[in-house]
């Protein structure tokens, strides 16, 4: 199988997480390198790749995905020392991982 990533952004507002790229092979190893180097999550799901596989540069991504998205990206703010807006959190909560 060919490597794929596909990269969504989500500006924190209401609006839903948009696909910011996508590619495969040498262009997937990029846009992975241009994550890490930007302090972003990586998340290998198969299923969930072959879903957002079939929506381009700049498609929302589809109502049936917002909770699962929204997880990854609370979790992701989270490991960054960030939190979702409107999320009250856990106190004391331990951030090393």
């Amino acid at each position: 199988m060919n490597k794929r990533a596909i990269a969504l952004h989500y500006s924190g507002g209401s609006d839903a997480p948009t696909v910011a790229a996508k590619g495969y092979n040498q262009l997937a190893e990029h846009i992975i390198e241009q994550v890490k180097q930007q302090g972003g999550l990586i998340h290998q799901d198969d299923e969930l790749s072959t879903y957002l596989d079939k929506l381009e540069a700049g498609d929302a991504i589809p109502e049936q995905l917002y909770r699962v998205i929204a997880e990854l990206i609370a979790f992701s703010w989270l490991l960054n020392g960030k939190t979702p807006p409107g999320w009250e959190g856990l106190e004391g909560i331990d951030e090393t991982v």
